[in-house]
């Protein structure tokens, strides 16, 4: 260290010496400070114990409620059972407070029986909600107030193993009587709501239904099983209708309402009246749970409908009712021929009929031969391959001619460099295709033809029941994303795991869009996209895509794909021969240039012509 370095550390340690001492406090300040010090304790000291024997009040007081709340009425719960269902109903309210489906388990009840190699069929039924989770319940004004069942103390009059009636009386005598009935071997309990002696006493037109649910966790993505989470509901003229699977979202009835569903992505609540719902006033509800919100990471949405029983006589109060707690299987919801598989997403208008006309039926009948879900998704592709294969064909002649003529075509784009003689070039181009026999839309419509598939299957397998907690090679649940490593972390925008499926089919995708893009033409035109570009890039961003989708439906489009590139590359090399393809085409223009009239002009290429001439003309009027 320097003289400079050690005359500078010294001024600094006699600047903060002379600093401390300046502001040393005196004798005074200090027992100031020590005065003010002891009063804070004594403070302090004070409101700790007031703390203390408010508590002691407090549990003393809530000891004495429990106590007279234990007097009053103590809640009790009946459980019924048949051979798909444990419903258990609670006195507080008579309501239906838990459901359990008997031959599903949640995806972490699986999970931990996979990882502890249990190969016992036993199953821990699902839940899909639990006491304090759901109410159903009357509501009504009855002498200046709003009455609700859902906070009465009701009692068990009858009961059985598959049916109990519970009932609780009113201040001057009036009734309200519940009675569930589980029907044998079905997702079904049957609900009667009866009103005895309120005549004179309510408007029947006011009394209404209240119904609100919060769904448990039940899949392997939680995200994804909360994003597609919804209420729907069927108007009796009207048809389907659902609110926003997005976000929060509400509606008001516009008709009257057949049935009401709370939909998750594979279990769903559906409660059908045998009169219709009443729309007057009939509303419903979906709520997201904010941040911090203590069911934020345990419950799916909030549910909520409110309806109006339509009653017009208070002598008859008496509504029965049938609630569906089941899976959203297509078989099952079809089988009550009540519209339930409406709430199926399987996509809107033509992807909807392909779903449900051609590939839900094709994949039932390979399942119920007793094929793994797996298999029966290869054997789904290549049946619809084989369905395609002449448009698939088609579209391979279409490029074939399309490389053939690319020599020409170029020669076409130099010939012609200039926007002013786009036309021209146009028209020669348009001559060149009609005297070789090629197009380039022909292997535009063949793509068209089978774009709907595509676009329907992506809807089709994460909502396809089947696959639900199905396994096949390294994917532990084809419903849910495969993970051939994971993170322990997120990592944004790519996600927590490495889904193989996903990877596999971003690779052949790649190679069919390599083999796919000789005869891709580059845009002439400043400022427009590089098309090539555009391709390879998609490919990547389906990994990213893709990752956290349907297993199921990543390896559908991995086989998919690499089909495709074998069916391309059997074609190329057994059935078309390019190289007779360019004689033919070379005879075909040459017969074409010897008699010029044989072969009219197309209604397009007699346009563009007339389209040219008036381009020419307005040339030369800007020249002058």
């Amino acid at each position: 260290m320097d003289r400079n370095s050690i005359i500078g550390l010294v001024l600094i340690g006699l600047i903060l010496s002379v600093y401390a001492i300046v502001n040393q406090p005196t004798e005074a300040e200090i027992k100031k400070q020590e005065k003010e010090l002891a009063l804070q304790q004594k403070k302090e000291k004070e409101a700790a114990t007031k703390k203390e024997a408010d508590k002691k009040e407090t549990a003393a007081t809530a000891k004495d409620a429990k106590a007279i709340a234990t007097v009053q009425k103590k809640e009790s719960f009946v459980r019924l059972e048949n051979e798909k269902l444990i419903i258990d109903l609670s006195t507080k309210g008579g309501i239906v407070s838990a459901a359990r489906l008997k031959e599903y388990e949640t995806y972490s009840d699986f999970a931990d029986k996979r990882n502890k190699k249990d190969t016992s069929k036993a199953i821990k039924p699902l839940l899909l909600f639990s006491n304090g989770d759901a109410v159903n319940q009357l509501r009504f004004p009855m002498n200046g107030k709003t009455l609700a069942t859902g906070t009465m103390d009701f009692e068990v009059i009858k009961k059985t193993n598959e049916s109990a009636t519970l009932q609780t009386v009113l201040k001057n005598g009036e009734k309200i009587i519940f009675t569930y009935t589980l029907k044998k071997d079905a997702y079904d309990l049957d609900y009667t709501v009866k009103m005895e002696d309120f005549d004179g006493k309510v408007a029947p037109q006011n009394v209404r239904f209240g119904w609100e649910t919060a769904f448990r966790r039940t899949e392997r993505l939680f995200t994804e099983q909360r994003r597609v989470s919804t209420v729907c509901f069927n108007q009796e003229k009207e048809g389907l209708d659902y609110l926003s699977e997005m976000g929060n979202d509400d509606a008001t009835a516009e008709d009257n309402i057949s049935w009401i569903a709370f939909k998750q992505s594979y279990f769903s609540s559906i409660i059908r009246p045998d009169k219709a719902f009443d729309k007057k006033g009939t509303k419903f509800v979906v709520r997201e749970y904010k941040d911090g919100h203590e069911r934020q990471w345990t419950h799916l949405k909030g549910f909520k409908a409110d309806a109006g029983l339509g009653f017009t006589s208070a002598e008859n109060m008496t509504m029965h009712m049938n609630w569906f707690f089941g899976p959203n299987d297509y078989e099952v919801l079809k089988s009550y021929d009540q519209g339930y598989d409406d709430i199926l997403n399987f996509g809107w208008g033509l992807f909807r009929w392909i779903n449900l006309y051609a590939v839900q039926p094709l994949f039932n009948f390979l399942t119920n031969t007793g094929m793994g879900v797996g298999i029966a998704i290869l054997m789904l592709t290549l049946v619809l391959k084989f369905i395609l294969m002449p448009i698939q064909w088609k579209m391979y002649l279409s490029s074939a001619k399309m490389r053939i003529l690319k020599p020409e075509i170029d020669e076409l784009n130099a010939k012609y460099p200039n926007q002013d003689d786009a036309m021209k070039k146009q028209m020669e181009m348009m001559t060149l295709y009609r005297e070789s026999g090629a197009s380039p839309l022909s292997g535009c419509v063949p793509m068209l033809i089978q774009m709907p598939i595509l676009l329907a299957v992506f809807r089709f397998f994460p909502s396809a029941f089947e696959l639900r907690q199905k396994s096949f090679l390294w994917a532990e649940d084809l419903s849910s994303y495969d993970s051939i490593a994971d993170f322990g972390m997120n990592i944004w925008p790519y996600g927590d795991h490495v889904s193989l499926f996903t990877l596999l089919m971003s690779a052949t995708t790649l190679i069919y869009t390599y083999l796919n893009s000789g005869n891709m033409q580059q845009p002439q035109q400043p400022g427009m996209p590089n098309m090539k570009v555009l391709m390879y890039i998609f490919p990547v961003m389906m990994i990213f895509f893709f990752n956290n989708y349907s297993s199921g439906l990543s390896y559908y489009y991995f086989i998919s794909t690499l089909i495709s590139i074998l069916i391309m590359v059997l074609i190329k090399q057994f059935f078309v021969d390019e190289e007779k393809l360019k004689l033919k085409m070379a005879d075909r223009k040459a017969a074409a240039a010897a008699n010029p009239k044989v072969k009219k002009k197309s209604k397009f290429q007699e346009r563009l012509e007339q389209m040219q001439k008036m381009q020419q003309e307005q040339l030369k009027n800007r020249k002058k």
